[in-house]
């Protein structure tokens, strides 16, 4: 996104630049002094603008557009000075103060109107991510083994097999909740260990699992069922196959303003062929349309079993 807006302010001034230049040597000239303002200024001002996400959200249309006006104008005078003090930028060329926080109160309008635009074309594809977050959130073979699990234990053991009942309920209820929502960090985990509650029915000792959760990380906001896959795929790969079973530990921890969430599993020698991928694939779609570059997921594999980890802005 930032690479995309900076070219599109060099190409707002090539033109501009084109159209008030004498000739060609003029036009490079002119279009050379202006490119590192340019560059410079629309960086700084896509970095301000995230920084104050949090405030701009909640504030009417109105304040938010007054707010990006005034950081186009201040950032255009703040990246011009240097070229003003350098030499570069003359009066003759017509820039003076106010014609600079004009045009960069301009660039920021049509760089705002931009992101907008873009904001309202990915909706639709959050209809078509749909269907692939519902294929691979709660798969098939997970639900005939959980709905024999509930079975094995009806009569041996007619309240936990409530209780894993219940469990599974609640992990549909979430899986059919309304696409294009998010929920918190901590009802993820909540989730999650419902997930594990069922799992544990299964395998018993054999699934060892560990927590620690940082509280500061726990209003983050995710789309549903994104930890719950990555848990699944460490039950899956790293404790079925193996005879001894593993370990998971599940990790929340905060990290320059960032929360990052980390699913670590051991990996025995008899550990499964790796999936299509399908579950890693739809994660890291639904934490674009939601976060866009702000949301990220990495899987690695080493010595000590695999490992997928999550990053969102706190």
């Amino acid at each position: 996104m930032g690479l995309r807006a900076v070219l599109l302010v060099q190409a707002v001034l090539a033109v501009a630049a084109l159209s008030s230049a004498s000739n060609g040597a003029d036009w490079l000239a002119r279009q050379g002094a202006g490119a590192f303002g340019g560059a410079a200024g629309t960086v700084l001002w896509l970095v301000l603008l995230c920084s104050l996400r949090r405030w701009l959200i909640p504030r009417s249309a109105p304040v938010r557009g007054a707010a990006v006006l005034g950081l186009g104008a201040g950032v255009a005078l703040l990246a011009w000075w240097p070229l003003w003090l350098a030499g570069l930028a003359t009066d003759g060329d017509g820039l003076r103060v106010p014609g600079i926080a004009l045009v960069g109160a301009g660039l920021a309008a049509l760089l705002w109107a931009w992101l907008e635009l873009r904001a309202r074309i990915w909706q639709p594809a959050t209809a078509s991510a749909r269907l692939a977050e519902l294929q691979s959130r709660i798969r098939p073979h997970f639900l005939f083994n959980a709905l024999n699990t509930a079975v094995a234990l009806v009569r041996v053991d007619p309240a936990r097999a409530e209780a894993v009942l219940e469990d599974l309920a609640e992990l549909f209820r979430v899986a059919l909740a309304e696409a294009g929502t998010s929920v918190s960090l901590a009802e993820e985990v909540a989730l999650s260990r419902r997930y594990l509650a069922i799992e544990q029915v299964r395998f018993g000792d054999r699934l060892r699992v560990s927590w620690a959760i940082d509280a500061r990380v726990e209003a983050a906001r995710l789309p549903p069922l994104v930890l719950q896959p990555l848990v699944e795929n460490a039950v899956r790969h790293g404790i079925e196959p193996a005879v001894g079973g593993g370990r998971i530990r599940i990790e929340a921890v905060a990290q320059r303003g960032q929360a990052v969430l980390s699913v670590h599993n051991t990996v025995g020698d008899e550990a499964s062929a790796p999936g299509n991928g399908m579950a890693l694939r739809n994660v890291r779609e639904r934490l674009r349309l939601l976060h866009d570059v702000g949301g990220e997921c990495d899987t690695w594999r080493d010595d000590k079993g695999f490992h997928a980890r999550i990053t969102v802005p706190l």
